[in-house]
């Protein structure tokens, strides 16, 4: 199977953009991704995919937590910088206990890694949520879709 088209075709479904964060002794951590999915309301339990050569997969299991921080479109920066294409802003977290959130996300969950299952060159980190806040203004989410940022526009009725 061609594994470039097959990316493209999953990249053919539109999905948000989080960045995962966690912390360990050496400090705090993100990566940008934008396969997660919600799991179960009882008890509230989310899932998150890592590659299992990124660093983060390692740095999950050691911190056993992490934070799901979800993005606006106004913070594509911020999505490139944890992508590995840091800008020059600072990037400013707030804290539940030992979870690391990233302070101005439209949304966040603190997580506490449950069970981890491989599945083929990545990891599932499946993770009950301890803590969540989001905002209460209509702010319109990053999308990621076929390899680029989008936006959300309401269609006509």
């Amino acid at each position: 199977m061609d594994r470039m088209a097959l990316r493209r075709t999953f990249g053919r479904f539109a999905t948000g953009v989080t960045i995962v964060t966690c912390s360990t002794g050496e400090g705090v951590h993100g990566m940008t991704a934008n396969s997660f999915t919600s799991v179960s309301l009882d008890p509230a339990l989310v899932l998150i995919s890592i590659d299992n050569k990124a660093k983060m997969a390692a740095r999950l299991r050691e911190a056993g937590h992490y934070g799901l921080n979800i993005l606006s479109q106004q913070q594509m920066a911020l999505s490139n910088h944890f992508a590995g294409r840091p800008g020059d802003q600072p990037i400013d977290f707030d804290w539940h206990e030992d979870i690391p959130l990233v302070r101005g996300a439209m949304a966040h969950l603190a997580c506490r890694v449950k069970d981890v299952f491989p599945a083929g060159d990545h990891c599932l980190f499946v993770a009950e949520v301890v803590d969540h806040r989001h905002e209460d203004e209509a702010t319109p989410p990053l999308l990621f879709y076929g390899g680029a940022y989008r936006q959300l526009h309401e269609m006509a009725a």
